[in-house]
């Protein structure tokens, strides 16, 4: 075995990103403080075909030099919107027929392995801020909450690992790369 070069890739370039078919995945970062974890999901983002981030509250926005250093370009790729409240932005994309799913631990949550997506299902994952998670008012106004089970003596996920986990999981259950 050997490494691939880069030219080996067969990436994809930014035109071809934009034209091409997304993830019926929207991203809604909800009060994220690291503009490292920000810049990370927009890679994931990227790495996933997702349709767009929403970037709500506090959340830092391009261009800022800390989520270029993580995101590597990928704020050319994916769309991405910022909107000052984050119920405003959840509540537009229930009019726009998007299914509002929580990344966080509550209860009645489904964990991450057993929740199954509908390819039809346009849904907006909302991952939250670093120490207090996910707003109450948005978790309310979800349709579901997603857990990511944990099993050591930690209690929670850094919102990149987290975001990673999720979007991989759905979108290999969409199978759009096939």
């Amino acid at each position: 075995m050997r490494k691939l070069k880069n030219n080996e890739l067969n990436r994809i370039n930014i035109e071809e990103f934009k034209s091409i078919n997304k993830s019926p995945i929207v991203i809604v970062l909800d009060n994220v403080r690291s503009a490292h974890n920000v810049g990370s999901v927009f890679r994931t983002s990227d790495a996933f075909l997702i349709e767009k981030i929403i970037l709500c509250g506090i959340t830092a926005q391009p261009p800022h030099k800390d989520i270029r250093k993580t995101a590597l370009g990928s704020t050319e790729s994916i769309d991405w919107e910022y909107e000052n409240s984050c119920t405003d932005s959840i509540t537009k994309l229930k009019k726009e027929g998007y299914t509002i799913i929580c990344i966080e631990q509550a209860y009645e949550s489904v964990k991450l392995g057993n929740f199954e997506i509908d390819s039809k299902q346009k849904i907006a994952l909302v991952f939250g801020n670093e120490v207090n998670g996910v707003d109450q008012k948005i978790v309310s106004m979800s349709d579901t909450v997603l857990e990511i089970p944990q099993f050591g003596t930690k209690h929670s996920l850094n919102i990149a690992v987290s975001a990673g986990m999720v979007i991989w999981d759905l979108f290999n259950q969409l199978k759009t790369y096939e």
